[in-house]
């Protein structure tokens, strides 16, 4: 294992964000629209950009370099987002359980995508998988949040640049309990189950990790809804009931608002400390895997080798 005392990322992110802001700033003032691509690319790219920086720096295996990180965040990114978006066209529709399938596509399409980015390495260890789980989940955030970026800059006002600075530095707060976290759990895990093996292999941890990161990912997408449901549960009139069975979306309440608020927050905060409690474990584990295996007892010399006796 290499240990990197470095500070990279931190260059990166402040370098990133001044650019990013005085991008924002001219814009506004000069009215330029050829700058919208600027801003978009940068915000969305920004904080994935630096975890994934973060996470290299925090130690691999010299199987990891930069060209495959690199590969690992643009390719894997790329091919996780066309194959989520193909998949979630033509297999899901409008239903409680579409979130459900969301998870389970996105999960899937980025695990193939690491498995394609990691296809030729001869060494796999756990935290080699967290590494590069990360930075494929990472690109994909990127990549997702500038069409996300992007929508919100178009409104039925015209061109919005306050919507989408407000997307993106959303979205950025929420990137590192996202994508990233979820698919470095599910690379540690598939790692540490081909470790020694020629292949990388799909045993069964590795389908429990996908189903259980998949389910965290659902619910995360749907927390929204499930907190306006829980506040119409806890805080509903009977009207909104009413509303609800002739299939009209009741509005809330200020008070019911604030709730929703709560809930929903609420909901992404222990969504967020189970994966890092799972992520953390995992790479506890590696930690064991990297430390050096005890001397047995046995071994223990009495005396230095150069003393005089042993001449």
């Amino acid at each position: 294992m290499t240990q990197r005392t470095s500070r990279t990322w931190l260059k990166v992110f402040w370098t990133g964000l001044a650019l990013w802001a005085a991008t924002v700033a001219v814009t506004v003032i000069t009215a330029n629209t050829n700058l919208l691509p600027t801003i978009v690319l940068l915000g969305s790219f920004l904080v994935p950009v630096t975890f994934a920086i973060w996470a290299y720096e925090h130690g691999t295996s010299g199987e990891i370099t930069v060209p495959l990180l690199f590969t690992a965040f643009v390719v894997g990114g790329v091919l996780g987002v066309l194959g989520a978006s193909l998949l979630e066209t033509y297999l899901l529709h409008p239903s409680l359980w579409m979130y459900v399938g969301v998870g389970l596509i996105e999960e899937a399409v980025k695990l193939i995508a690491l498995i394609f980015v990691a296809r030729h390495l001869r060494h796999r260890s756990l935290r080699d998988g967290l590494v590069l789980g990360a930075t494929v989940g990472f690109g994909f955030a990127a990549f997702e949040s500038s069409g996300y970026a992007l929508n919100a800059l178009f409104t039925v006002d015209g061109l919005s640049i306050r919507s989408m600075v407000e997307t993106e530095i959303l979205r950025g707060l929420l990137t590192p309990l996202g994508h990233g976290l979820w698919t470095a759990i599910l690379g540690g895990t598939l790692f540490a189950a081909s470790r020694g093996h020629h292949r990388l292999r799909i045993t069964g941890p590795v389908v429990l990790a996908y189903l259980g990161v998949s389910l965290l990912h659902a619910l995360w997408d749907s927390m929204h809804g499930l907190a306006i449901a829980a506040t119409l549960y806890l805080t509903g009139a009977r009207w909104q009931f009413q509303l609800l069975e002739h299939g009209y979306l009741p509005r809330a309440t200020d008070t019911q608002g604030h709730l929703i608020t709560l809930l929903n927050a609420a909901g992404i905060i222990v969504i967020s400390f189970i994966a890092l409690t799972w992520l953390r474990s995992l790479y506890s584990r590696s930690e064991r895997d990297q430390a050096p295996p005890p001397i047995p007892q046995g071994h223990f010399r009495t005396e230095p080798p150069w003393s005089p006796e042993r001449r």
